[in-house]
């Protein structure tokens, strides 16, 4: 059976993990070494059991520690060169991705990593590139995207795919608008290379999940502009406008969670 636990999902770090019984897929580095292995010894894991770093992009709550990770522990290190090249000039990652641990991935292009295969897609954002990923494996299909500044249509289409979905609700449009950031700030964050509202989330969640969908979670919500509270309440608002029930109750179209942003997760069975 897969699993899925999540680290930390927000501006303050970014780090998950997607594993089964033999190995583990890591998702980012954005949270210290030392809080990453504290983490996985009280789930009973091991770091020496992952087999690869995925890297979304390049913004330092992404990959803080990748470099560190992959060098003392021999992790490769999987994302697309200009992700890669972003890492390199990024002054936040102060040891540097070993080379002989740096593969270059092509979005569209599966790759197989121990027993996952895993298909990296382009991400709209401000970043020097961006990428979600699919992830197949025991007849599980997980897909994870964030920092979205608009959704395209093959995203739409990775969407339609997912069994599980890790999807971006990073800010309540009332909230940001009346918040105290600038207002350049807050129209970076409304771009088209920004992020995405809850309210966006709920209208792809309501527009192309399928049956096959039984779990999505929330992440990199907004410290400042969003709550979890806040989150849940208006993509399930927008869901239940199109007939769709989305909770942990039995009955319900599928399970719907906002990840913490600073603390990990219990263990998410993927069955």
């Amino acid at each position: 059976m897969l699993h899925f636990i999540s680290f930390g999902s927000g501006s303050s770090g970014n780090c998950s993990l997607i594993y089964n019984e033999k190995e583990g897929l890591l998702i980012d580095a954005g949270i210290g070494v030392r809080i990453l292995k504290k983490h996985l010894k009280n789930y009973g894991l091991n770091i020496s059991n992952i087999r690869s770093i995925l890297v979304t992009h390049d913004h330092a709550d992404h990959v803080k520690s990748v470099g560190s990770v992959s060098k003392d522990y021999h992790i490769p290190v999987y994302t697309t060169r200009k992700v890669h090249e972003g890492i390199e000039e990024n002054w936040c990652v102060r040891t540097k991705v070993p080379q002989d641990m740096s593969f270059v991935v092509e979005k569209g292009q599966p790759f197989h990593v121990g027993d996952f295969t895993i298909t990296a897609f382009g991400v709209p954002h401000d970043s020097k590139d961006n990428v979600g990923y699919c992830i197949k494996a025991e007849g599980v299909t997980f897909v994870l995207m964030t920092d979205i500044g608009h959704f395209t249509d093959e995203m739409l289409e990775y969407v339609g795919r997912a069994n599980y979905l890790v999807i971006e609700a990073d800010y309540e449009k009332a909230m940001l608008e009346a918040g105290p950031y600038p207002v350049e700030l807050k129209r970076r964050i409304q771009s088209s290379l920004g992020h995405t509202s809850n309210f966006d989330c709920g209208q792809v969640l309501a527009h192309y999940a399928t049956p096959a969908l039984r779990g999505v979670w929330l992440c990199h919500l907004s410290d400042t502009n969003n709550q979890p509270e806040v989150a849940e309440k208006t993509v399930k608002q927008v869901l239940r406008a199109s007939g769709i029930v989305a909770s942990n109750d039995p009955g319900a179209d599928f399970t719907l969670n906002a990840l913490n942003r600073k603390l990990p997760t219990g263990v998410f069975d993927l069955k």
